[in-house]
């Protein structure tokens, strides 16, 4: 008997555990239109709510989104609502009112937009908080990247190459999540260095809506208040590591002191390349996007996703898929965003002498240098490689 009950127990646990790993859509199913029954039939209709189109990566997500729901054979209207909260909650009531059968939301203010997620359940939709999270309410499902690690990858990157001396923190949104999240993974790091005395934060602010000129003026006060005598900048996207470079520049401390950055937006990569910024952090886009899409399927169709993590957001612990972010800079941005196809050799390298880009492999007996493919564009010399495997952390264990 003793043997069967631990048999049973341990199934139970296994089961448990089973059930943790994965969100299914609200009681009742999904479907605005639908008087809340699963959408067992007809196409799907996906509402996505964007705050923003300003920064390249988000038309980014916003074309790759469509791309993958084009390919599903699923319906994805998208309204943007350019920073302003009040309009972001208009169109996703708006998009609830079109009948989707399941709502996306990238927030732009992630306390205010838990009204949205309250509109969504009054009329059983799931909804999905994308990239960034929204608080205090009943999310169905986050999907990420790994943000506190982005954070600590900013700044131990920095600390490597500049262990001793004054350090400017520029954050972004104080109303984004993320922005927060960042900031944890970078103290994380910091925070012992300075514990050491090894190096002292001389500016630690938040920039107003990811401004660039928000930066730039919070590194040329830090750069003014230390007689110019810093040693990094840890920018926490690549919107803001260009504001504070332009304070660098003023200063003639270009490529003098190390600035992270995040997206490996094209100008962020096009400074790299020039010794203006030393590293941006690149977050695929892709398998963000396509992730999302195809976890809305399976909501809007009552059926279970499988995540690997939770992330609390002051209310519950949300089901996350969170994706694993790579660090760039000069030395392996080929191998990377390059590689990738997320920017182009061309434009990345446009502002770099010709005979400084990377070599072109030979081809046709014709010799490595200025080797040319038979439409007449140069062939690169890369290692193998490939992106890693997604890969998951558990964000709130930081």
């Amino acid at each position: 008997m003793r043997t069967e009950t631990m048999l049973t127990i341990m199934l139970l646990l296994v089961s448990a555990l089973a059930l943790a790993g994965c969100v299914n859509a609200p009681p009742g199913g999904s479907g605005g239109s639908g008087g809340g029954a699963k959408k067992t039939s007809g196409p799907i209709k996906i509402g996505f709510s964007m705050d923003t189109l300003k920064e390249e990566r988000w038309q980014r997500d916003k074309e790759l989104v469509e791309a993958k729901a084009r390919a599903l054979g699923v319906e994805v209207l998208v309204q943007v609502a350019n920073g302003d909260d009040a309009l972001q909650i208009e169109q996703a009531e708006n998009l609830l009112t079109q009948g989707v059968d399941v709502l996306m939301v990238a927030p732009h203010n992630g306390q205010v937009a838990a009204s949205i997620v309250n509109a969504a359940k009054r009329q059983n939709v799931p909804i999905i908080s994308y990239d960034r999270l929204i608080m205090s309410s009943d999310v169905d499902l986050y999907i990420s990247h790994q943000v506190v690690k982005i954070g600590e990858m900013q700044a131990k990157y920095c600390l490597d190459r500049a262990p001793k001396g004054n350090y400017v923190i520029v954050g972004g949104s104080p109303t984004d999540n993320n922005a927060l999240l960042l900031h944890q993974g970078q103290m994380n790091i910091l925070q012992p260095a300075v514990d050491r005395g090894d190096i002292k934060i001389v500016a630690d602010q938040y920039a107003k809506e990811w401004k660039a000129s928000e930066a730039l003026n919070i590194t040329e006060n830090a750069l003014t208040q230390n007689n110019n005598n810093i040693v990094a900048v840890v920018a926490s996207n690549d919107g803001t590591a260009g504001g504070a470079i332009q304070a660098l520049e003023a200063q003639k401390l270009t490529g003098k002191v190390l600035i992270s950055g995040q997206d490996a937006d094209l100008a962020a990569c096009q400074r790299i390349v020039q010794g203006q910024q030393s590293m941006t952090i690149y977050a695929p886009i892709k398998p963000l996007a396509e992730t999302a899409v195809e976890s809305a399927i399976k909501l809007a169709r009552g059926e279970s996703v499988q995540t690997t993590d939770t992330v609390n957001n002051g209310k519950k612990d949300v089901p996350s898929i969170l994706l694993e972010p790579l660090v760039v800079d000069k030395e392996n941005i080929v191998q990377t965003v390059i590689r990738d196809g997320y920017q182009k050799l061309e434009a990345v390298y446009q502002n770099v002498p010709r005979e400084q880009w990377p070599k072109v492999a030979g081809n046709r007996g014709r010799g490595a240098s200025g080797d040319m493919s038979e439409r007449g564009r140069p062939i690169l010399a890369l290692p193998v490689w490939s992106l890693p495997d997604i890969a998951f952390a558990t964000e709130n264990s930081r």
